[in-house]
């Protein structure tokens, strides 16, 4: 809305405002419009959270130390969604089909969440919506999700390839062309893709949501795997950084900039309500959204496999909780004292916030990792 005022019909009338034809400026206005809003917000939406009895339900079998944190206010995740939605439509280009495919996607995902947490506040317990049911919707998403990338791929603005790390040259198509020609098998050329799309989106929403476990835990790392996001989205839509790096580029989801500025920027504001001791809790509405517009980001500038190292303490907690039930199912035993991870270093008599703080110090080395593998290749 901003940038068609100031630049699109104010422009001609004022040349300075020219400089809001940059992404970098927007991106930057987008970032402090968020953390200036969820900061602003903050202490209202707490309020009515207390106001309304929506505190959060702490599970028997969990550590001991997390029952004093019964009754915290949750459902922060809305002032997440809403700090994050505004200053994208304020700074972004709205024209721009990638920027609404981020933000529907955000907003669907955290509707998702806002049931399952409107559940547990009715049931007055931590059981929402079945997970099955859970896991259901958010395949359909996926789905949904596929459908638009294929209308961009039959306009030529979108690629099925994969790129893979430290391989400039190999990028493999998920999508199997010798079977498009016949009827019968047709559907199957497009299953790995949806396989594999399944698996980015459904896995990065699950992961950051078994994440949020430890006041700031997830919250922080977000900023990271958001600020990391943010240069990749930039570098991919910029015609002599893309050619330098050799990396997929795409001009149109230069504008994602803006939608990832201000994932950092809410994210932001929300860490200082979520710190430890935190006063809120982002709860399923703002952990599935944020999972989910972290994959969504990754589909669409074409680094999926790179979101493995971006949030890389998001997927080795979510491998964690694989890997405790597979051998709890198959063995009778335990791997880890306690899953997610996190909760195996409370157990082992961890302090909460030296779990927090280790953590960011490897999600934030991880990221870097994953910025380096954009040159060495």
């Amino acid at each position: 809305m901003l940038y068609y005022l100031l630049f699109e019909k104010l422009y001609s009338v004022w040349s300075p405002l020219r400089v809001f034809r940059y992404v970098t400026i927007r991106t930057a206005f987008a970032s402090l419009t968020a953390l200036f809003l969820c900061v602003v917000l903050g202490p209202w939406l707490i309020g009515k959270l207390r106001e309304f009895q929506i505190g959060q339900y702490i599970r028997e079998e969990g550590p001991k130390g997390h029952r004093k944190k019964a009754g915290t206010p949750t459902m922060g995740g809305i002032l997440i969604i809403v700090s994050i939605v505004i200053p994208t439509l304020l700074w972004a280009d709205l024209s721009n089909v990638n920027v609404w495919i981020a933000m529907l996607s955000l907003i669907a995902f955290g509707a998702i969440g806002f049931v399952d947490d409107l559940m547990k506040v009715r049931r007055k317990s931590n059981l929402g919506l079945a997970g099955r049911w859970k896991f259901a919707w958010q395949v359909v998403l996926a789905a949904l999700f596929m459908v638009c990338l294929f209308v961009m791929r039959a306009r030529g603005s979108y690629s099925t390839e994969i790129n893979v790390p430290f391989f400039k040259q190999f990028k493999p198509d998920l999508i199997i062309n010798s079977l498009q020609d016949n009827p019968w098998t047709y559907p199957l050329a497009f299953l790995p893709f949806f396989l594999f799309l399944v698996l980015v989106l459904v896995g990065s929403t699950n992961a950051v949501n078994l994440t949020d476990g430890l006041d700031g835990l997830a919250i922080g790392l977000m900023i990271i795997s958001a600020g990391a996001l943010t240069v990749l989205t930039y570098t991919g839509g910029h015609a002599e950084l893309a050619s330098y790096l050799q990396i997929a580029r795409n001009p149109r989801t230069s504008e994602l900039t803006i939608f990832c500025g201000s994932v950092t920027g809410a994210s932001l504001g929300f860490l200082w309500y979520n710190a430890h001791p935190a006063e809120v809790f982002m709860g399923d509405v703002g952990s599935l959204s944020l999972g989910a517009s972290m994959g969504v980001i990754a589909v669409l500038i074409k680094q999926e496999v790179l979101l493995l190292f971006i949030g890389g303490v998001f997927a080795v907690e979510a491998m964690s909780v694989i890997l405790q039930v597979a051998s709890f199912k198959l063995r009778g035993k335990r791997i880890f004292k306690m899953a997610p991870l996190h909760h195996h270093f409370e157990a082992l008599g961890w302090q909460e916030s030296k779990i927090i703080a280790r953590f960011w110090i490897a999600g934030l080395v991880m990221a870097l990792f994953a910025l380096t593998t954009l040159k060495l290749r």
